[in-house]
């Protein structure tokens, strides 16, 4: 129940869905007697539009929760193991061509593989099913475990979960699979923006993880300055904060994070 009502209101909730949803509504009303009430809803989904890509909105959203953690300090000695978390791959168009199709964050696969090779010791741990609503058979680690694979990565070091279906499942069937011991020491590979949610979700489960933080989507506070190339670019990005923004809040009201905002 949990997972399909973030699920549906997750979609309602992403800004650009619902200033659509408006403007659908205000064009509706036209040719009604509610056609004043229609207008002021197609100009104020316009003009939210516009400001959403425009304005520094999504820099103010995404980095109190890309500077939440700190990047891994390399000097504090070798890891036991990598955790990556998927949300990672395209599962439609890797299936449909074959081809394992990476999406915008892909960097946590590609830090996931330079880890590999930097501590040849460790154990690569993917964890990611299908997240989708209605799920098919397809699973996020399969494709995972051939581009792991194919960039060099034995197979003999990696282990899959593949059942989550999103950030509290992952802790919860990661730390099922690897069952780690006293004094291991697992760094969690997953997009700065989505780590705060990611390290609440995995001490919740009882999971002692060290952060790894990628796939910056921005330059920190110096970007407020900074104009998008398109509306779109300002739009994107501000649905994924409004987006983690939102799953902390009803992670923290369900009890699938300790506190509102997790910090190191």
């Amino acid at each position: 129940m949990f997972f399909a009502l973030s699920k549906i209101l997750g979609f309602i909730a992403v800004p650009s869905n619902l200033l659509v949803l408006i403007g659908i509504v205000g064009i509706a009303a036209l040719p009604t007697r509610f056609s004043g009430m229609g207008r002021r809803l197609l100009i104020a989904s316009v003009l939210l539009v516009a400001a959403l890509g425009v304005l520094p909105i999504s820099i103010a959203l995404t980095v109190p929760l890309e500077s939440r953690f700190p990047q891994w300090d390399s000097g504090s000695g070798e890891p036991t193991g990598v955790i990556v978390l998927g949300g990672t791959i395209s599962l439609t168009l890797s299936y449909a061509h074959q081809q394992v199709a990476l999406n915008d964050a892909g960097e946590r696969v590609t830090a996931a593989v330079e880890l590999a090779h930097k501590y040849p010791n460790a154990r690569i741990v993917f964890s990611g099913g299908n997240g989708a609503l209605i799920p098919d058979r397809l699973r996020e680690a399969d494709f995972a475990l051939r581009i792991l694979e194919n960039l060099g990565v034995q197979s003999n070091r990696i282990m899959l979960e593949r059942e989550s279906r999103n950030t509290a499942e992952n802790a919860i069937f990661s730390k099922r699979v690897i069952g780690p011991k006293p004094g291991e020491r697992w760094l969690l590979v997953t997009s700065a923006m989505h780590m705060p949610r990611a390290m609440g979700a995995f001490r919740h489960a009882g999971f002692a993880v060290e952060a790894y933080p990628v796939d910056y989507r921005s330059g920190g506070w110096a970007d407020v300055w900074t104009v998008p190339g398109s509306l779109m670019e300002g739009i994107a990005r501000t649905d994924v904060a409004v987006h983690e923004w939102l799953g902390l809040f009803i992670y923290w009201i369900t009890g699938q994070i300790p506190v509102p905002l997790p910090g190191p």
